[in-house]
């Protein structure tokens, strides 16, 4: 993980932690079902930016005999255990509080405590935001945050983006919710406001789970290093073509690569070697990060042709 995720964890982590408590505390005044809600979120987002540093420390584990490969897939599967706690600690939280209001609604007490406790987490959300999109713009290649959040190798910032901008959405409709509690005297509408907070958060906690999923089966390196993968390989003047070729990350920053390839036919077994491992050392240094190689010499024909069915999908 490098050093801009890793502060846009910890400012997430820092600003979440404080929300929390001071969202407790408004809730104990006024007994705000949508300032209860934004406190259980903002318990359930300190929690996850915990599991996600514990996931990027279990991945740096050595390779072992069972896990040949290592395990930097630990990331994935511990930002889809994220996804998880979003819909159930926040998301479903939220809504049974909202309905619970709804069916049984009370008068707020208090209620300047909560606008004043919503605004200063309003602030502290929009700086860690600010933060996480500082950290993914260093490396965003994508021409929109939304293919950003598609198809980044990157666990941890699509993570972190979505969260602090989910808390940043609730929070207004917190505000909102109490705000027109106040106004019209129906505190039905700070119910209302857990609701939609509820909601929001199902909604990100399913995006996440599909992102995530489809890193955790494993997706292939995204075309560009593809192209950077062909180009040095068929920039060696004993490569004839490269036949076919397969990746798939198994961490976000380590990808495994097998190719085919036919090479001239008139090299001894040594110089072949010589070539395979020249290949092998041009692609290691075209690519943005470290990779398993696994080369096959083998020659054009219908047999080795891939078939239509085998080609890699499109990246998500």
């Amino acid at each position: 993980m490098n050093p801009g995720n890793q502060r846009a964890i910890y400012a997430a982590l820092m600003a979440n932690s404080g929300i929390a408590i001071l969202k407790f505390v408004g809730w104990f005044f006024t007994g705000a079902a949508s300032l209860l809600a934004e406190a259980v979120h903002s318990v359930a987002d300190t929690s996850n930016q915990g599991l996600l540093l514990w996931g990027n420390a279990a991945a740096k584990r050595a390779p072992t005999p069972a896990h040949a490969f290592g395990y930097g897939r630990e990331r994935y599967f511990w930002a889809f255990v994220v996804a998880m706690v979003i819909f159930s600690l926040g998301g479903l939280f939220a809504l049974y509080e909202g309905t619970a209001k709804i069916l049984h609604p009370h008068e707020l007490q208090d209620p300047a405590w909560a606008i004043g406790i919503l605004l200063i987490g309003i602030v502290f959300e929009t700086l860690s935001l600010r933060t996480a999109i500082k950290a993914a713009r260093q490396t965003m290649t994508q021409p929109n945050w939304w293919v950003y959040i598609r198809r980044t190798k990157n666990p941890e910032l699509p993570v972190i983006l979505l969260e602090d901008l989910g808390a940043l959405l609730g929070l207004l409709l917190a505000l909102t919710g109490i705000s027109l509690a106040i106004w019209t005297g129906d505190s039905r509408f700070d119910a209302l406001g857990s609701v939609s907070i509820g909601l929001l958060l199902v909604v990100i906690a399913f995006l996440l789970a599909v992102e995530m999923k489809s890193l955790l089966i494993g997706e292939s390196a995204a075309p560009g290093n593809e192209n950077l993968i062909e180009a040095s390989a068929v920039g060696h003047p004993a490569v004839r073509r490269l036949i076919h070729l397969r990746t798939q990350h198994i961490g976000p920053d380590q990808l495994l690569i097998g190719a085919k390839i036919e090479f001239d036919s008139d090299l001894s077994l040594e110089a072949l070697t010589q070539v395979i491992d020249d290949v092998e050392t041009a692609i290691r240094v075209a690519l943005p990060f470290s990779a398993i190689i696994y080369i096959e010499p083998a020659i054009l024909s219908a047999s080795n042709e891939p078939a239509p069915s085998e080609e890699p999908p499109p990246p998500s």
